[in-house]
């Protein structure tokens, strides 16, 4: 089982990064386009109408595949009392039932996304000319991550236990 988690643990790795430079570039883009209708606005006295739904598409991108790698890195809020409180069995049997239903979770978003996304591919956004599947397509991005990264967590916890902390990810050296 350590050769799988080392692959998942590499590809994982690849991703997240890949997943949070696509979030900062989306977050920078999103500035400049605020700062541009604000210009557009009250300087030029023309408002750019297109940069609305420009920014709240770049916003769901940013959101949802930061989201992805908070769940890999294991900065989201969690119930860390209660499984510090637990014996542990309890607290090994905790953290699998944790990470099924983020598994779940991630699968769910995805597919979902993806349906959202097929069925709405023939309207066009307003303003921006686009299909508005892609304002799906980041659910589905994201919860495909969610679920990938839950997938490394759970190979994790079966191969090293309970020892793990809530926070650890796996480096490729380490497996």
């Amino acid at each position: 089982m350590a050769p799988i988690l080392a692959f998942v643990s590499a590809i994982s790795s690849r991703l997240s990064l890949l997943a949070l430079l696509i979030s900062g570039c989306g977050l920078v883009a999103m500035t400049v386009l605020v700062a541009w209708s604000i210009f557009g606005r009250y300087i030029l006295n023309d408002t750019p109408t297109w940069t609305e739904p420009a920014v709240l598409l770049l916003m769901s991108w940013f959101i949802l595949l930061g989201s992805a790698v908070g769940v890999r890195e294991r900065s989201h809020i969690g119930f860390e009392i209660g499984l510090a409180a637990s014996p542990p069995p309890l607290r090994f049997l905790l953290k699998l039932i944790t990470e099924v239903l983020v598994f779940c979770f991630g699968l769910a978003m995805a597919g979902y996304g993806a349906q959202l996304a097929i069925g709405t591919w023939g309207a066009l956004t307003p303003m921006i000319g686009i299909s508005q599947g892609w304002d799906y397509v980041p659910i589905s991005a994201g919860g495909g991550l969610i679920a990938l990264f839950s997938i490394e967590r759970l190979l994790l916890l079966c191969l090293k236990g309970d020892d793990l902390p809530a926070d650890a990810h796996p480096a490729v050296s380490e497996v």
